[in-house]
């Protein structure tokens, strides 16, 4: 009704007397009631809005003043950004903090799955901690009762005879090693001394020309005598590096599986004890609990130590077929090539080491060339 009257003041003429003044019309009364009335519904919206705020989700806003049609309204659920509230006393805006406690929400609930997921960590570590320690104290336990002849322990006669006989051989081979190493340091340095005699003998036989024979020929032997060495000493080095692998990698490869074997059959002895105590207590509902949990751990080390058993007895065979095979090559090299040597045969010498494919590398064949060096 407001908007009617308003309207039509506003399309209204005005008449003027002939004094120039206004006329009184029968109207004028509505329109200034209509005006108080406006007046005062726009000051009850400011102090509304100055004191609580406006709700904006209901509020519009209007354009176009007074006689504007519905195309001036713009819903305030169109306009996004922060919603804000004013305050009347000191009019500041003042942010809307229940807009933003979705994003307080979604970072407390990833701060809480990152303290879960550290927490979970923790507690798996503490379980693997705690495993340990108990099948350490159950290890350390059956070891003592063992040593000291109060427990029992799972025997395998032939295994353990086979095993013994494997770490015997590996010390007698040790020792072959060792020995062997020596003579091919020795050999070296004789070698070495027999090539500074050959050159010592060429030097006099050009100095002294009352005896350049006999220097010349003792010169001749003892270079004849440091080549024939330098062929030795390509056999003595191959011997030594196939019994070095045989010793040190196949042999050592072998024990570190018997060394698994034995843990292993330690922790069977150590779960079977335990699983054989619980068997002599109670039979309530929390000792049959235990037992259960006992026969699982104890099922679980016997199929390890059963399957360790089986690697090591595989072992133990293709260990003693490549030994032989191995050993046969070496101690026929090594007679051949010592025998040849000492007999001065020195076709003979050099048809050992094409027979067992030996390479010699020519002498200074370990220093860098020039080339190298600059």
């Amino acid at each position: 009704m407001t908007d009617s009257i308003m309207s039509k003041a506003a399309t209204m003429e005005i008449p003027i007397n002939s004094n120039g003044d206004t006329g009184t019309l029968p109207e004028d009364d509505s329109l200034e009631q209509a005006a108080k009335l406006q007046w005062s519904l726009d000051e009850k919206d400011l102090q509304q809005v100055m004191v609580s705020g406006p709700n904006l989700n209901e509020t519009s806003i209007v354009s176009g003043g007074y006689g504007g049609t519905a195309e001036g309204i713009i819903p305030t659920s169109s306009i996004k950004g922060p919603a804000v509230h004013y305050n009347a006393e000191f009019n500041k805006r003042i942010p809307v903090t229940g807009l933003g406690s979705n994003m307080h929400h979604s970072s407390s609930s990833s701060s809480m799955t990152a303290d879960e997921a550290t927490r979970g960590v923790a507690v798996e570590k503490l379980e693997t901690v705690k495993k340990w320690g108990l099948n350490t104290y159950k290890c350390t336990k059956q070891m003592i009762s063992e040593r000291f002849g109060r427990g029992s322990r799972t025997v395998d006669l032939e295994l353990e005879a086979q095993i013994e006989v494997l770490r015997d051989t590996k010390r007698k081979y040790e020792n072959v090693l060792r020995l062997a190493r020596a003579l091919t340091n020795h050999f070296y340095n004789m070698v070495q001394t027999q090539h500074a005699l050959g050159d010592t003998f060429a030097d006099l036989s050009q100095k002294s020309p009352e005896l350049r024979d006999e220097f010349g020929y003792n010169a001749e032997t003892q270079k004849l005598l440091c080549k024939n060495g330098e062929t030795l000493l390509g056999a003595i080095n191959f011997f030594v590096s196939s019994i070095n692998t045989l010793v040190n990698k196949t042999m050592e490869d072998t024990l570190m599986t018997i060394k698994m074997y034995e843990g292993a059959r330690l922790e069977f002895d150590a779960y079977r004890t335990d699983l054989e105590e619980l068997s002599l207590g109670p039979r309530d509902a929390v000792a049959m609990a235990r037992i259960d949990a006992a026969q699982q751990l104890y099922q679980v080390q016997k199929d390890k130590y059963e399957r360790l058993r089986s690697d090591v007895v595989i072992k133990l065979k293709f260990l003693e077929e490549n030994k032989v095979k191995v050993m046969h090559k070496q101690l026929l090299l090594f007679h051949n090539a010592i025998s040849a040597y000492f007999a001065g045969n020195q076709q003979q010498l050099e048809q050992t080491l094409k027979q067992f494919n030996i390479k010699l590398r020519p002498p200074g064949a370990d220093k860098p060339s020039w080339l190298e060096e600059q």
